[in-house]
């Protein structure tokens, strides 16, 4: 009984370390902290039927060093390119575009996503904290080259 009991603590006082939270912050959010506290933005442009939207955020986003340094360097934002929700961001309202049949994208999606007049999920677009583009990249990136990436735009 004793032994059960200790492999029951054991296991309870190992569990919390090792999953790691990414904190994800809205556009107004993150808009309102860098006021008071500059960092990057990191926004990772996303559709609920990107299978390769959904691998990133089951590997990528879910590596200890990337939550680390999401964590403690930038804003995390992810946008859901088919949001109907109106969203304020840099003096500026962006809103949902449709293009029939209920489908269509959000335009800070388009502002965001757009890379050589194409938009292609996911996304990856790091913001310094002037609101300039220092980074962008179309498909899925992998929790190693992310880390990278991360460490050259800090």
């Amino acid at each position: 009984m004793k032994k059960g009991l200790y492999i029951l603590l054991i296991f309870f006082w190992a569990i919390p370390s090792s999953f790691a939270q990414l904190k994800t912050y809205s556009f107004e959010e993150a808009e309102n902290l860098a006021k008071l506290y500059p960092k990057p933005f990191v926004v990772f442009i996303h559709t609920s039927w990107c299978n390769y939207c959904k691998m990133m955020e089951n590997s990528t986003f879910k590596n200890e060093e990337v939550i680390a340094k999401l964590n403690n360097d930038f804003y995390f934002i992810p946008l859901d390119a088919e949001t109907k929700t109106t969203i304020q961001f840099h003096y500026k309202k962006f809103q949902f575009i449709p293009k029939g049949n209920g489908v269509g994208i959000h335009e800070l999606a388009t502002a965001l996503a757009t890379i050589n007049s194409q938009v292609v999920y996911p996304t990856v677009t790091i913001l310094k904290t002037d609101y300039s583009i220092v980074f962008q990249k179309h498909s899925f990136i992998n929790a190693k080259d992310l880390a990278i990436i991360l460490q050259k735009t800090k």
